[in-house]
């Protein structure tokens, strides 16, 4: 049996970005809780998912993963879950359809309630109070009392992350995953969307396979159920170790908060306490890599998390933004593919592209997505290697937070449905029109 480090030695080695209790005994009490609550996910479902990882690794599919920058507690609703759901299903038919190619559905969600901060605090107006870290840590009311780091937090995550699973496997087996349900997933915006017009073209001609296929007595189960799984980052040690268990199977340390769990651009410390939890576990694990990543930090990084090269087990995202990536990138996947390293690499278009508006907005401007993306795929196409995915901020819903895209946002329309607390998110046009353009880049490989 493999035994993982405890907690009060995490906090030793020392931990970035964690929440400060001024409780001892009320932090430890909703820990003991957490300790008792059920898996929110199960250990052979992490396994597949790492089967499908290494696939994603050797070049025989794509990573689609997407969802809320922070997710909130209010956000857990039926519609809300099946909205991001309903996108990220549209997506993941687009990129299989136009490039023939199995996609991996991973939500970023189910346990997204929680995010570094580059500074502790925040002033408005001569006060200052701790910043808000996410629903997980705090409120965002601008209050001394909502801002208070309170660890009872921490079982509202578990509990709306339960509700958030159990709707997505309602929906996933439900029917609502059907392939021949597409049609309905965005009727609403079809007709006055040109991104709604091609895609309910592409899903005419699937309608014809679909006929094809009931016409001569086919009819597998993948056209009605999806496998979707469930990843956000692994932040807040108190709820990650409180839900690692060991697998009675395997005898294997699972966090069976999620599925998928990545580790941050301001927590990748070698030395740190998260890489030193997740080198642990059994899970597939994603690292953030930004522009300050060497091509050392990275293979040490790896060899760290993945002393035995256990196919799948860790995926590198890249976030160095659309005016970098084509200068950073190359040397870096250079120098770990030859250490031997196979690895699945993945864009993150969204982080690196932030910038604030005249009238206020924080904003990404979807012309700069684009591009870091594509320069992702120039790159790996100019050096042989695979363009394994895409990892991006996104809701079903028709917000306006990023400007540009096919609607041509512009910065005074951030005003009209701008409901991000955090970072700004791709809305349900702007994420099929990328779902498009990156179908047409990995067809064009």
């Amino acid at each position: 049996m493999v035994s993982i480090p405890s907690l009060d030695d995490l906090h030793a080695i020392g931990a970035a970005q964690q929440p400060t209790y001024a409780d001892p005994v009320e932090r430890d009490r909703a820990i003991d809780a957490l300790r008792k609550m059920p898996p929110l996910v199960f250990a052979g479902e992490c396994d597949a998912l790492r089967d499908k990882m290494a696939a994603v690794a050797r070049g025989e599919a794509f990573l689609l993963q997407g969802g809320d920058c922070a997710e909130t507690f209010e956000g857990v609703t039926a519609e809300n879950t099946r909205n991001k759901l309903r996108v990220l299903l549209s997506m993941a038919v687009v990129l299989t359809y136009a490039a023939s190619v199995p996609v991996v559905k991973v939500g970023r969600l189910a346990g997204q309630f929680a995010k570094p901060r580059s500074s502790d605090t925040e002033t408005r107006e001569g006060v200052t109070l701790p910043a808000y870290r996410g629903d997980a840590v705090n409120g965002f009311d601008f209050t001394p009392e909502a801002r208070r780091h309170d660890p009872r937090r921490l079982l509202d995550v578990y509990h709306a992350s339960s509700a958030t699973l159990n709707l997505i496997r309602a929906f996933t087996t439900g029917g609502y995953a059907d392939l021949r349900q597409m049609h309905v997933w965005n009727t609403d915006f079809v007709r006055s969307s040109p991104v709604g017009e091609r895609y309910e073209r592409m899903g005419a001609e699937i309608d014809r396979a679909l006929a094809f296929m009931a016409a001569i007595g086919a009819d597998p189960a993948e056209l009605h159920t999806v496998d979707f799984y469930s990843s956000h980052e692994a932040l807040i040690l108190e709820y990650e170790h409180a839900l690692t268990r060991i697998d009675s199977r395997t005898q294997l340390p699972y966090d069976v908060s999620g599925h998928f769990l990545w580790i941050g651009e301001r927590t990748r410390q070698l030395d740190g306490a998260h890489v030193e939890l997740l080198r642990h576990i059994a899970n597939p694990i994603g690292v953030k890599l930004g522009p300050t990543s060497t091509p050392d930090d990275a293979i040490a990084l790896y060899e760290k998390l993945n002393p035995d090269r256990i196919p799948g087990k860790v995926t590198f995202v890249t976030r160095f933004g659309a005016d970098q990536i084509r200068d950073l990138l190359p040397h870096l996947i250079e120098k770990v593919t030859a250490a031997g390293i196979e690895v699945a690499w993945v864009t993150d278009p969204m982080h690196g592209n932030t910038f604030a508006t005249e009238n206020g907005y924080k904003t990404r401007d979807f012309d700069a997505v684009i591009d870091e993306v594509r320069g992702f795929f120039e790159v790996h196409r100019a050096l042989g290697t695979w363009p394994g995915g895409l990892h991006v901020e996104l809701t079903g819903d028709d917000v306006t937070e990023c400007v540009g895209g096919g609607s041509r946002l512009s910065a005074a329309d951030l005003a009209h449905r701008y409901e991000t607390l955090c970072d700004p998110r791709l809305n349900r046009a702007q994420s099929l029109e990328l779902a498009f353009l990156v179908a047409e880049m990995l067809s064009g490989r």
